[in-house]
């Protein structure tokens, strides 16, 4: 008799997480189906397991903290695999559920199907660093959190890979839109105006792809809290601010620190010339980015 895919492939990732010493195994539920499956799975080593499931899934029939360790409601960035085993683990650090120096086997599927294809193994003491090139200290109790991490995501690739074999810059800026919006004009036509809210979340991958199309325009991505996007190609007021570290930047990161000082927005530059990401607060740089194209591609 066959056994269900991914009864098996959850039943040696138990095994590695055993043999590996491993604290902690996530396994991504991407719908009420897939709980379902995992709550009928019975399964007995409940003390590890961590069951990671959208944000935004409403499971009012299903509790699933009575069949595992915990559960984390995570935000999945651009979700390609490796940005949503990393938001798992920011997501895991903050709730206490394993620290910075665990080791975690993961399994998961494809972001928009229900069935488990790979298992992964992470040693966070080698790979922190690299999954969180910067102190996501400095902006984690910022209103936009999770979606200034979604946009780095974004960010990184265009940096990497730009657009169509070129190079790419454009300016992000996240939170604190109606301010942003209001210091800010039209350069094009507005390609997200009329569209429902649940259409411009910067969780949906065909508005991922769009984003990475319209920053060949000129002008600003402009992207509220919660994720949704309200313009692109949006031109930033006022004059930027010129001080020793920004000198040899472009107008891209003058604008960006301008508006981070004149309102409660986080902006995020893509450099055209390195590709490297500059995020910007209240008018400072926080962190720099290099984009890694063999990383990306996960």
């Amino acid at each position: 008799m066959v056994k269900d895919q991914k009864s098996v492939i959850l039943s040696n990732a138990l095994n590695i997480a055993r043999e590996t010493g491993s604290e902690k195994l996530f396994i991504f539920l991407i719908n009420e189906q897939a709980c379902r499956w995992f709550v009928k799975a019975a399964i007995t080593e409940r003390g590890s397991l961590v069951a990671v499931i959208p944000e935004s899934l409403d499971l009012k029939e299903i509790d699933l903290k009575k069949y595992c360790a915990a559960v984390v409601r995570s935000w999945s960035g651009n979700q390609t695999r490796f940005s949503r085993i990393k938001y798992a683990f920011l997501q895991g650090v903050m709730q206490g559920i394993i620290g910075v120096d665990s080791k975690v086997v993961c399994v998961l599927g494809p972001y928009d199907k229900g069935h488990l294809d790979t298992v992964t193994i992470h040693d966070l003491r080698l790979s922190w660093s690299e999954d969180f090139p910067f102190d996501v200290h400095a902006i984690i109790g910022h209103k936009a959190f999770h979606t200034i991490m979604a946009v780095l995501d974004i960010a990184l690739d265009i940096g990497a890979l730009g657009r169509e074999g070129k190079s790419v810059g454009t300016i992000f800026v996240i939170g604190d839109s109606g301010n942003v919006m209001d210091l800010s004009h039209q350069v094009v036509f507005n390609p997200f105006k009329g569209y429902p809210n649940k259409e411009r979340l910067i969780t949906l991958l065909e508005v991922v792809e769009s984003i990475k199309e319209l920053a060949k325009l000129d002008g600003a991505v402009v992207i509220s809290e919660d994720g949704i996007v309200e313009a692109a190609g949006r031109f930033l007021e006022g004059a930027g601010i010129v001080t020793k570290k920004l000198r040899g930047l472009g107008a891209r990161h003058r604008s960006a620190a301008g508006i981070t000082r004149r309102t409660e927005a986080v902006a995020v530059v893509v450099s055209e010339s390195t590709g490297k990401v500059t995020v910007f607060e209240k008018g400072k740089i926080i962190a720099t980015l290099e984009p890694i194209i063999s990383r990306r591609m996960v």
